[in-house]
């Protein structure tokens, strides 16, 4: 086991690695940043002291390298914009993105694992036929176009919900179920292909076999064996929820990471960029790491070696 986690910490620090030098490199790509900083009249003398005033004057590999030194000590540097410390920027908003996303994923598993199991206890039935369409109209629905369309609907419309900003859970629902809905559907299908699966286990015939009750049967037993895939795929769906915020964020005007990281961009913020993809991608390391640890609690069959 430590030997287990000794590896997949220094794997985890390779992925930040990779993720550091691709965000720093990637920036570039659309343009001197420079240019985003100064008015657009401003002349070569003033572009020149600005780039020197930020440390872009220098070679590329030479700015990597301190940036690298520096983030290892936790500094990520000072945002362009804000003027200050960027990872204290990014701290400060985390919470409401990571708010969003578990109110996302609880409301997901709310609904998916009691439709799942539905379907899978009653496969070609018209339970199973129904979860299985809905499922798949919730997997090919953007987030973006649902978000507008509950904006439309019950902020517009109706007026009982607020369209913008955070602080109740009334401005949480829309967001988070725009969020959720795509990780409700990929649930609910796996809950329904592993339940199917399970079903068919001798287990699950010892288990009747011994008069046990229907519900305790499918939840008790077969449920707990599906637990397993679901759990890898809800790790997955978290840790992606938390980058796939940023869209449902800038719609909602939900002030988190994501949201921060759009006006980032737009004001080619640089160090603003680096610091909230680089939390994001801690958070998604983090996040695989628990849910491989959580493995050998689900199934005590599972050995680390």
């Amino acid at each position: 086991m430590g030997r287990y986690l000794i590896r997949r910490l220094l794997q985890a620090l390779l992925v930040l690695f990779a993720v550091s030098l691709l965000s720093f490199a990637l920036v570039y790509v659309s343009g001197d940043p420079v240019r985003a900083l100064v008015p657009i009249d401003a002349s070569p003398e003033d572009i020149e002291i600005v780039r020197r005033g930020f440390g872009l004057d220098r070679p590329l590999p030479v700015q990597y390298l301190t940036f690298l030194a520096r983030a290892v000590r936790g500094d990520l540097g000072e945002s362009f914009k804000y003027r200050t410390n960027s990872l204290e920027l990014v701290v400060r908003r985390l919470p409401n993105t990571i708010l969003l996303a578990v109110a996302s994923v609880t409301l997901a598993l709310a609904v998916a694992i009691p439709m799942g199991v539905a379907a899978g206890t009653r496969r070609r039935s018209l339970v199973d036929h129904v979860a299985t369409g809905i499922s798949m109209v919730m997997i090919s629905t953007p987030s973006f176009w649902l978000g507008i369309l509950l904006i439309l609907l019950f902020a517009d419309w109706l007026r009982v919900l607020p369209a913008s900003g955070a602080g109740s859970v009334r401005h949480l629902a829309m967001p988070a179920t725009a969020l959720g809905v795509s990780s409700l559907g990929l649930i609910t299908r796996l809950v329904r292909a592993t339940m199917a699966d399970a079903l068919r286990q001798r287990y699950i015939t010892t288990a009747h076999a011994k008069g046990l009750s229907r519900a305790r049967v499918h939840y008790h037993h077969a449920l707990r064996n599906c637990l397993v895939p679901t759990v890898t795929v809800v790790g997955l769906q978290f840790g992606a929820l938390l980058g796939g915020a940023v869209v449902i964020e800038t719609v909602f005007a939900w002030p988190g990471v994501g949201w921060l990281l759009i006006q980032a961009i737009n004001a080619r913020d640089l160090p603003l960029i680096r610091s909230a993809v680089l939390v994001v991608a801690t958070f998604f390391v983090l996040i695989n790491l628990a849910v491989d640890l959580l493995y050998g609690v689900l199934d005590p069959r599972i050995r680390y070696t």
